[in-house]
């Protein structure tokens, strides 16, 4: 009987080790991201030692997980904008920032679900994570400083005009990729979602508000791309570093932060003078070299922080914008865009969730054995009749107790 029970003890036990590895490689029940996007900074300054940012550096990398080798996508700007919501690779326009505010064309979606040609704003055919999570059931929030009105861009085939901070408007559009896209410009849902920064302290205010995914943009100044500023602040990470320090207690004080949230803190680009890539990205088929100068937008950086992540750890993993679009597709169960299912692209998994609840279960995890039949039993001396499984493994266990059991040379 001893041996008997051993046995199914041993059947018990590999089936929880089964059960235990899946909820170890499991995405935990993210229902709110949020991503606040810098600008130009080498990974160095914002990092390194004597950083002028160390709320970020310190006080940041403290609370939550620091991806130290993560990277942009290309130069300048507004590149690695598209890239983060659309998984679309650079073209010459988005390139240069398209200081002229034109239509994408011809834009024939070809392989790898890249838009084919040159220029700003992006056919309908082209979708972006907003269009995705609504199409879901799910929402989406662009919260914009300085916006001044919801969904602020330039006239089609006008030179934009924000490309320049003025004193009292310190708004780009080149930071705002929803509005590049005519999927969302065209729809009521750009004047509803695509908003100024005010209003983020409102909807943070419950679970319902909060959108399933928050992208939030400071200005020219308070997002570092300025040094002064053109009102006088001191710019740089200086004024970067201010800004974190004053949103970022809001969003992780919020109802839909403890409900599941995820905050990303990243760059667009390092300097133009790194041009460096990870993760075999592929330059797509608008421009040669995503970097202009090289195959990438540098070496940034990014502090993850969530309830389902450890504090205070450092990641070495290479990761860029496209492996964060994967990664919000992934939390939120939809198809890959763009760039973002490149072959072998790599998302945030265990290393980065290194704090998963113990009820996240992700499939595929083994079904537990169907009852027995109740019409096949074995009567057994002292006791009401069994399951035919147990009956043959007590039958088993009998026998074994009569003989010796010789072990086998070759060991266990």
């Amino acid at each position: 009987m001893r041996r008997a029970l051993a046995a199914l003890a041993v059947v018990s036990t590999a089936w929880a080790s089964t059960v235990t590895g899946a909820h170890a490689s499991a995405l935990p029940p993210v229902k709110h991201v949020f991503v606040i996007v810098l600008e130009n900074e080498n990974y160095d300054a914002s990092f390194g030692p004597g950083s002028k940012a160390p709320y970020l550096a310190n006080t940041l990398t403290s609370m939550g997980q620091h991806l130290s080798q993560y990277y942009g996508i290309g130069h300048f700007s507004l590149d690695n904008y598209v890239a983060m919501v659309s998984g679309q690779a650079p073209n010459v326009q988005t390139q240069a920032d398209c200081m002229i505010y034109t239509d994408f064309l011809p834009g024939v979606v070809g392989p790898d679900g890249q838009a084919i040609g040159q220029g700003c704003v992006y056919p309908k055919a082209v979708a972006t994570v907003a269009d995705q999570l609504t199409a879901k059931g799910l929402s989406w929030k662009g919260y914009l400083e300085s916006m001044g009105s919801p969904c602020r861009h330039p006239d089609l085939n006008t030179q934009d005009t924000t490309q320049q901070a003025k004193v009292g408007d310190q708004y780009a559009a080149r930071h705002n990729p929803f509005v590049y896209f005519h999927s969302i410009i065209d729809s009521p849902a750009c004047v509803a979602n695509d908003v100024p920064l005010e209003r983020l302290p409102g909807d943070l205010a419950t679970t319902s508000t909060t959108a399933s995914l928050s992208v939030i943009v400071p200005d020219l100044c308070h997002d570092g791309h300025d040094s002064p500023c053109v009102d006088k602040q001191p710019g740089g990470l200086v004024s970067a570093n201010a800004f974190l320090e004053q949103w970022v207690p809001k969003i992780l004080g919020s109802a839909g932060y403890r409900d599941g949230g995820l905050l990303v803190v990243t760059f667009d680009e390092a300097s133009n003078s790194d041009t460096t890539a990870c993760c075999g990205e592929a330059p797509g088929p608008n421009s040669p070299m995503p970097g202009q100068q090289g195959p990438g937008g540098g070496r940034v950086g990014a502090v993850l922080v969530s309830p389902f992540i450890a504090p205070g750890g450092s990641n070495p993993t290479p990761y860029n914008h496209y492996s964060l679009l994967r990664s919000i597709e992934d939390l939120f169960g939809l198809e890959h865009l763009g760039m973002a299912g490149a072959a072998g692209l790599k998302a945030f998994g265990d290393d980065v969730f290194t704090n998963p609840p113990a009820s996240t279960v992700v499939g595929p995890v083994p079904a537990p054995p169907p009852a027995p039949a109740p019409v096949a039993t074995l009567p057994v001396t002292g006791a009401s009749t069994l399951p035919v499984a147990l009956g043959a493994a007590l039958l088993l266990a009998a026998a074994l107790a009569g003989r010796r059991v010789v072990r086998s040379s070759r060991g266990r």
